[in-house]
């Protein structure tokens, strides 16, 4: 297990956020895993890395926190004031986000105040997304497991967290002999994908499946479909996600027409979301239904200006590597990697052509990409989800069927 944890650290700090000798780095993490932080703080020492911030939680103080302190008393903390990420982001330092989940902690807060508090949060963090969303740091989302997460995923274990570690490993890759030279080659796969999408350029995208899911949502013109493989304005090659599956765009976000149905839970901030529907009319959400944790869904959707909008659309298909451990994750990183899905909120400025360069006001006035505080994700993608791609002449061409991509974009 630690020869596996090792690796699967070198991966993330040399692979993904080719970090060098001399860069800052900053590690967010739960202090549950401060195990496998060490691991990683000992590689990057022995890299030369010697200017880094462990930004350390713990869940558990978090939701005691959000019982006992007003709102004024709340923006004290650490755990919601970020400003030393802008610290580092001017320093350029890599950013490191080891997520783990806790499914349900936070069932019993009130919705509006934790959604709140985020809010606060993502202002104390204004450089540190300028940057990020501009392409001039890199950074990289990984998970590690929690002993709660882990439970949750493996109840009749008697070594749940070990059993997630493993999950964690196949997925990555980490087992092979080069981890690396298989997601150059996965990579490789999904950017001809892209390229043959960005080609069509597509007017308009309509989805359909048996669920209720009957949407149609515009693209604007010069949209670029993109991996989680970024180039920095610096020239280096980051991987953003360990592991990817997913080829994405940002919409206009004034266009979305129709209703959704997700097809996986959400877990947002440690409460679940289960069994939901959002419908759409002229871009906007018009109406929010849930099975379970509605109330923290009409936050999301009203949490701030353009929090109702879409930001991104996903293509992942069902015959791939996640989706086929026929597992729910209960964490965003796996279940959006393993399904179709679109995201509530901000969109992504390199999603159109030379977009990292424009102001993000002018690209919401004039492409309609969504400037939004937040950036929610959820899953869409279903064994009889279809998408027909509408070209600028009207014509019709399927680009998902039952679940998976048409023969055209494989």
């Amino acid at each position: 297990m630690l020869e596996l944890q090792k690796k699967y650290a070198k991966v993330l700090l040399e692979s993904c956020l080719k970090i060098e000798k001399g860069q800052s780095l900053l590690i967010s993490f739960d202090l549950e895993r401060i195990d496998f932080v060490r691991i990683v703080a000992e590689i990057a020492l022995e890299m030369g890395i010697t200017d880094i911030y462990y930004d350390g939680t713990d869940p558990y103080l978090k939701k005691e926190a959000l019982e006992y302190l007003e709102l004024d008393e709340l923006k004290e903390l650490s755990f919601w004031n970020k400003e030393i990420w802008n610290t580092y982001a001017e320093k350029n330092a890599a950013f490191l986000f080891l997520v783990s989940e806790n499914p349900g902690l936070m069932k019993g807060i009130n919705p509006k105040k934790l959604a709140e508090i985020t809010k606060y949060s993502l202002e104390t963090r204004k450089v540190f997304i300028d940057k990020r969303d501009k392409s001039m740091i890199p950074w990289c989302i990984a998970a590690i497991p929690s002993e709660d997460w882990a439970k949750v995923l493996y109840p009749n274990s008697k070594t749940p967290v070990e059993d997630l570690w493993n999950q964690i490993f196949d997925i990555c890759y980490i087992r092979e002999k080069n981890p690396v030279k298989l997601w150059n080659e996965k990579i490789a796969t999904l950017n001809a994908r892209a390229k043959k999408l960005n080609q069509y350029q597509f007017k308009t995208l309509k989805y359909h499946n048996e669920k209720g899911t009957n949407l149609t949502i515009d693209l604007p013109p010069n949209h670029i479909w993109k991996t989680a493989k970024t180039i920095l304005t610096n020239g280096k090659e980051v991987l953003e996600n360990l592991p990817t599956e997913e080829i994405f765009t940002s919409p206009d976000c004034t266009s979305a027409n129709g209703v959704v149905y997700a097809t996986k839970p959400l877990v947002y901030q440690d409460i679940m979301i289960e069994n939901f529907s959002i419908e759409f009319q002229d871009g906007k959400v018009i109406a929010v239904k849930a099975e379970k944790g509605e109330e923290m869904l009409k936050e999301i959707t009203s949490f701030c200006e353009n929090s109702n909008r879409i930001g991104e659309v996903s293509l992942v298909p069902c015959d791939s590597p996640i989706s086929n451990a026929n597992q729910i994750f209960l964490e965003t990183l796996f279940d959006e990697n393993a399904s179709c899905h679109l995201a509530l909120g901000d969109s992504f400025p390199e999603c159109i052509q030379n977009g990292t360069k424009i102001a993000k006001t002018t690209l919401f006035e004039d492409y309609h990409l969504n400037k939004c505080d937040s950036h929610v994700d959820f899953m869409v993608g279903s064994i009889d989800l279809n998408i027909i791609g509408i070209t600028k002449n009207g014509e019709e061409i399927s680009i998902f069927k039952n679940g998976n991509f048409t023969k055209e974009f494989q």
